[in-house]
């Protein structure tokens, strides 16, 4: 028996490396207020997974295909004159939960693997998994290596990225599908309904902590890392729903960023050197 035969193994892994890779999305969530649209792609990616449960192939494909097409619907909406991306955003959100209960109800029954993605079901996560999860890593954070700054660029200063002769709709497209990639990646772990908190928690809590884009990047990893192996140890040790214990830790880190950062500054000097201001 080797240190992979063991599901609580397994899982710690998978939950490192989701936490990780949903702080550093996050990042770029909570900076282009994003939150919605990730909301809607955790609940518009069910229809794809209820049609590849019916079909006969794996759920996460499904998942990456609805998404997808989530993803670019939401890119063609926003872009057309008089329509804003809230409301196209709202109107995918409801349209592809709608038509997932849809497809759900011309079953028999509500299978265990749809149940699972739902709310999370990392114990169960397999080799093959994990391989999945660190494949998935390696090319998100290849793509925010070679894109970030273009992608920076055009979030925070639109005209100037098309003066500069950046392709600011293609660069949204490439945000958008890689926020969806790390979606249906994070969704096993947490859950649909779930995953949005492990997105923008851990990124939410490290925003209040600095203003510098690498220190918060660096802290969302952390976080996000922190709530995956935070959250299983007390879903093992208070024999609790492995994806909701995940949610609530990144929550208690975000509410005690919160208090924290509101302490006056004497007694909290370590927020100084973060925000790049010597005491």
């Amino acid at each position: 028996m080797n240190w992979w035969d063991d599901a609580v193994h397994r899982a710690a892994a998978e939950v490192l490396l989701v936490g990780m890779l949903a702080g550093l999305v996050g990042v770029h969530v909570v900076l282009r207020r994003l939150s919605f649209f990730t909301m809607a792609l955790t609940h518009a990616t069910f229809p794809g997974v209820v049609a590849a449960s019916i079909i006969g192939v794996h759920i996460v494909l499904g998942g990456v295909v609805a998404g997808a097409v989530v993803a670019l619907g939401v890119a063609a909406l926003s872009r057309r004159r008089g329509q804003n991306a809230a409301a196209a955003t709202g109107v995918v959100l409801s349209g592809g939960f709608a038509l997932g209960a849809a497809l759900v109800a011309t079953q028999n029954g509500f299978s265990r693997d749809l149940s699972s993605f739902l709310v999370g079901s990392v114990l169960t996560v397999n080799v093959r998994d994990l391989v999945m999860t660190a494949v998935v890593s390696v090319v998100v954070v290849a793509v925010l290596l070679a894109g970030g700054r273009a992608l920076l660029f055009t979030g925070f200063d639109r005209d100037g990225a098309r003066a500069a002769g950046l392709a600011t709709g293609l660069w949204d497209i490439v945000l958008l599908l890689t926020i969806e990639v790390v979606v249906v990646t994070v969704v096993p772990a947490a859950g649909t309904i779930l995953a949005l908190a492990l997105i923008v928690a851990p990124a939410a809590a490290a925003r209040l902590w600095s203003t510098r884009l690498g220190v918060i990047t660096a802290l969302a990893v952390a976080f996000g890392a922190a709530s995956g192996l935070g959250g299983l140890y007390a879903s093992a040790r208070w024999d609790i729903a492995a994806g909701a214990s995940i949610t609530l830790t990144a929550t208690a880190i975000l509410a005690l960023s919160l208090v924290l950062t509101r302490l006056p500054v004497r007694y909290l000097p370590v927020r100084l050197s973060l925000t790049g201001v010597r005491s």
